[in-house]
């Protein structure tokens, strides 16, 4: 397993291409294995990673692309790459099992799912800054097509609007590597693109902010950050719910990633000068489209701009710039993951039996669908932080990460939860609670096998790691550490060195 980064990379790809000479009737079998197989390696990793090697890239591969312009094929993982790296994988297995049995054009859904999982471990393990760029420029092209082809009435509008915003933003950090590459050239005289070499690299605090600035740009885009998140609610809205869920769980955690492996390490001055501006964004996102949520009569659209939201929550502890913050917002992005797909699972549930997503046409389904209610009630508390549940934990950290800047910044992010805990409690009273008024949905049934096999695991992560997140917060800390000590030794200015807390990484190990 020496090239086990690799494998997780282009198994699924390989296995598509092969995919097309599968018939059609055995496709979703073959698929189904495939997207198993690429779980079981990602969990691999889990088990072979060393929680004593504090800021180390672990099962490193390196080889030459480009020798004359320092393009080199580097990939790594550390805490915080390896347990996003589990979540694509995760997520793509239930996403390739919840697809219907009627879904048009099974085969080409399912192959699609295979390609855009390449695209997504790809970003994830990569630590060459072109190679980077590549995977997460390849990841728009098949969720387009999952929207384009697959979507609502609108969704040719919502697919271009996509991509459009991000490839926009994406555009504008490619102009930023390149400029790093180039100031690295004439600090060195040699040409790379690695983010390890990189990260020796001290910026004049000028070019900091610049080049911090186009970064910002193409990951704001991606989380999607206030005020460019309106690419969000139309794509969710017109996704198929397969779509939805790898947008949510996955796509959006590029963004914020992106943050804490390029932005905070390579600009830790920059990252002190913007915190209050980046404050006032997240806090306006957390607050507005929370209170854009309880405005929806669309339960998609509800748990839409709750996404959203929640993804402030994540901007907000990864700019507390202190180990608790960062750790609780990657542990949210586990987290939100987990349970914003769950909440699109469900939705999608409803929809396949009713054909609708109006929160009015239903009512009283907690009598007819006792399952299907729990679970969603589950998913509902983990949304809105209730303890012992996973959405606690990362809200909690990332929260109190922040407070140790801003007391007051913090109170207003924390009402949130409570505008949260409003919409999801009345959307669950609509649709669950009294009587049941339509006829329609008197006979609904309730959740088949294919459905459990897929809300079942999420429920039990749900409540597993909302009692004992300690697995996954170990690795993920000693990772933050390494890299807030990288911070603060790269730090140029008095207020910088005084914001990074310093680490002692000798301390850390013993």
């Amino acid at each position: 397993m020496d090239h086990i980064l690799s494998i997780l990379i282009f198994f699924p790809a390989l296995a598509g291409l092969l995919g097309f000479l599968i018939d059609r009737k055995a496709v979703r079998s073959y698929v189904t294995t495939v997207a198993t197989i690429e779980f079981i390696l990602s969990l691999y990793l889990w088990v072979q990673f060393d929680n004593n090697q504090i800021g180390v890239m672990q099962f490193m591969e390196q080889g030459s692309l480009i020798p004359a312009f320092g393009i080199n094929y580097i990939l790594g993982v550390d805490g915080i790459s390896l347990f996003i790296v589990i979540l694509s994988t995760f997520i793509t297995l239930l996403g390739v099992i919840s697809l219907p049995e009627d879904t048009k054009d099974m085969k080409e859904m399912l192959l699609t799912l295979l390609f855009l999982e390449m695209t997504m471990v790809g970003v994830f393990v990569t630590l060459d800054a072109i190679l980077f760029y590549l995977f997460w420029e390849l990841s728009l092209v098949p969720m387009l097509y999952i929207i384009g082809a697959w979507g609502g009435p609108k969704r040719v509008y919502a697919s271009v609007k996509f991509f459009l915003y991000t490839f926009a933003g994406s555009l504008i950090m490619l102009v930023g590597m390149l400029v790093m590459a180039y100031l690295y050239f004439q600090a060195t005289g040699v040409w790379s693109f690695s983010l390890l070499e990189w990260y020796r690299l001290q910026l004049p605090f000028d070019y900091q902010l610049w080049l911090f600035g186009a970064f910002f740009l193409g990951f704001a885009i991606k989380v999607p950050m206030f005020p460019f998140h309106t690419w969000l609610p139309y794509a969710h809205g017109q996704a198929p719910t397969v779509g939805s869920v790898i947008l949510a769980a996955v796509l959006l955690k590029m963004g914020s990633y992106g943050f804490v492996r390029f932005s905070l390490p390579l600009y830790p001055d920059a990252s002190v000068y913007f915190i209050v501006p980046i404050a006032i964004l997240s806090i306006t996102m957390i607050i507005y489209t929370a209170m854009v949520a309880y405005a929806q009569k669309d339960i998609k659209q509800l748990v839409a701009y709750s996404s959203i939201s929640h993804m402030g929550v994540v901007v907000l502890g990864t700019f507390a710039l202190n180990p608790e913050g960062i750790t609780g917002s990657i542990f949210l992005m586990i987290s939100h993951g987990i349970v914003s797909g769950a909440l699109f699972l469900l939705v999608g549930v409803i929809y396949e039996r009713r054909h609708t997503k109006m929160m009015e046409e239903f009512g009283g389904l907690a009598t007819v669908m006792p399952r299907y209610a729990l679970i969603f009630g589950i998913m509902m508390m983990a949304s809105v932080g209730l303890p012992l549940t996973i959405g606690f934990v990362g809200e909690f950290l990332s929260l109190i990460g922040f407070y140790e800047v801003s007391h007051i910044l913090t109170i207003l992010a924390g009402t949130a939860i409570i505008v949260g805990a409003i919409y999801m409690l009345s959307a669950y009273k609509k649709m669950f609670f009294g009587t049941v008024t339509k006829d329609e949905n008197k006979k609904l049934l309730d959740l088949n096998g294919r459905e459990y096999a897929t809300l079942v695991p999420l429920t039990l992560l749900v409540i597993f790691l909302g009692v004992y997140p300690k697995p996954v917060l170990e690795p993920v800390d000693n990772s933050v550490k390494a890299i807030v000590s990288l911070m603060h030794k790269k730090a140029l200015t008095e207020e910088a060195r005084e914001t990074i807390p310093e680490i002692d990484l000798s301390k850390e190990l013993r």
